[in-house]
């Protein structure tokens, strides 16, 4: 296991800042919108960070975009490898057709249609190889060190969690100084909301962070639980975004330990029915992975009434046959 660079949450967050402007040049500053109907229903303000309108459809492409910026043209011209069920696989697609490059993608035999063609129509080779990152990320990592090829990873590296964490600093700066008293996050392997919660905890020490995961597939709650990052019996999940364990040693474990204040688990019929509500509400289309973190709004409806609310909707890549299931 290769050794990854330690950051703490202040070191972290003074990353994301200093990235945010070069990825401002790449990237989509997403709308931070009032949900009302949605607001009405929990007796919360509720305010949305549209990341399922980032380029992609995700907020993988900032983290992905941040590390690609620290590279050479030589390192991007000799190849880029990663591992990714396939929003982070597009936002390495996309930073390299916008600087240049060539990347080979790892990622599940069961990965969504949807997804492995618009990675393929970035230019990406893609190699399929069983159906869980925990696999992937290591044979991703092997190949890039064998051949002397940049390796990419989808959440454990301190460049891809400060560009994570520009949806962070962005939301501090669409809140204008106005107050906020909560923000929940879905998670998978932690890169979002390690970010996200470094940043708003270093200018809103009071904030109280919420990570989401579906009861089907919640390796890194599991592992937080556990006091060390551990393997689960993980089922299939519509939030396919965080679906896969977590690569062991990673950064993200400390963080979400230190960061983290609750962790809300989610069931498969309160992720479809999030999803539901959104479409019909807001008309806006998102993924089963940003659809949890309604879901766990939801949840926790009881405390967060009267309180003012991020919900970051992290993804919008979702299947027409995915959701046709889902909304059925």
């Amino acid at each position: 296991m290769t050794q990854i660079e330690q950051i703490t949450p202040a070191a972290s967050a003074a990353r994301s800042e200093q990235v945010a402007p070069q990825l401002r040049e790449h990237l989509v500053l997403t709308p931070l919108v009032k949900y009302d109907v949605f607001s009405e229903e929990l007796g919360a303000e509720v305010l949305v960070k549209s990341e399922h309108l980032q380029r992609t459809g995700s907020f993988k492409a900032r983290g992905s975009m941040a590390k690609i910026l620290t590279l050479t043209d030589e390192q991007r011209e000799r190849g880029v490898v990663t591992a990714s069920t396939g929003n982070h696989g597009l936002g390495v697609g996309n930073a390299l057709a916008t600087l240049g490059g060539h990347g080979i993608v790892y990622l599940p035999e069961n990965a969504s249609p949807s997804k492995v063609a618009a990675l393929r129509r970035l230019g990406l080779e893609l190699r399929a190889e069983g159906n869980d990152s925990g696999v992937l990320e290591p044979k991703a990592r092997a190949y890039a060190a064998e051949h002397d090829l940049t390796y990419v990873p989808p959440y454990n590296d301190p460049d891809i969690i400060a560009g994570q964490g520009t949806v962070g600093v962005e939301i501090l700066e669409q809140l204008n100084g106005q107050r906020l008293d909560a923000v929940i996050v879905a998670v998978g392997g932690g890169g979002l909301i390690s970010g996200v919660a470094s940043v708003l905890k270093q200018h809103l020490p009071g904030i109280r962070v919420y990570g989401a995961s579906p009861v089907r597939d919640d390796a890194m709650a599991a592992s937080v639980r556990a006091g060390e990052i551990i393997q689960i019996d993980a089922q299939e999940t519509l939030s396919d975004g965080t679906a896969g364990s977590v690569e062991p040693g990673s950064i993200t474990f400390d963080l979400c330990r230190e960061l983290v204040d609750d962790w809300v688990l989610v069931s498969e019929d309160a992720i479809s029915a999030a999803l539901r509500m959104v479409i019909d509400t807001e008309h806006q289309l998102i993924e089963g992975s940003a659809a949890m973190a309604f879901a766990a709004a939801r949840a926790r409806r009881t405390e967060l009434e009267g309180q003012r609310v991020v919900v970051v909707s992290c993804g919008g890549n979702i299947s027409s046959s995915t959701l046709a299931a889902a909304l059925a």
